[in-house]
């Protein structure tokens, strides 16, 4: 029996989390971890940064239907909204300086 919360993954129980965009879950490993510092939101690559995160596929994909959707002010609770350019500047492979 599976414990709740947990997806079998490579012989280990492993975290998941649903992907904004497409609304799949999957192993926490799979997805980028973003979190809003001010108004804008940006990638956690280590996964250590403060706050409410949410979780994406690393695509363009994902990342346009989720703009679409209008997940990132409903996934961090705030009204209005949020400068999610650090993130596609990111998975296009821009070189930027991200927290």
């Amino acid at each position: 029996m599976r414990q709740h919360g947990k997806l079998e993954y490579g012989g280990h129980a492993a975290p998941q989390r649903t992907c904004v965009g497409c609304r799949v879950r999957t192993a926490k490993s799979e997805l980028l971890r973003l979190v809003r510092v001010e108004d804008h939101v940006v990638p956690d690559l280590r996964g250590r940064l403060p706050g409410r995160g949410a979780s994406l596929h690393p695509s363009l994909s994902c990342l346009e239907l989720a703009e679409r959707r209008r997940a990132f002010p409903r996934a961090f609770r705030v009204t209005g909204p949020l400068d999610i350019s650090p993130v596609r500047a990111h998975l296009e492979g821009e070189p930027r300086n991200v927290m």
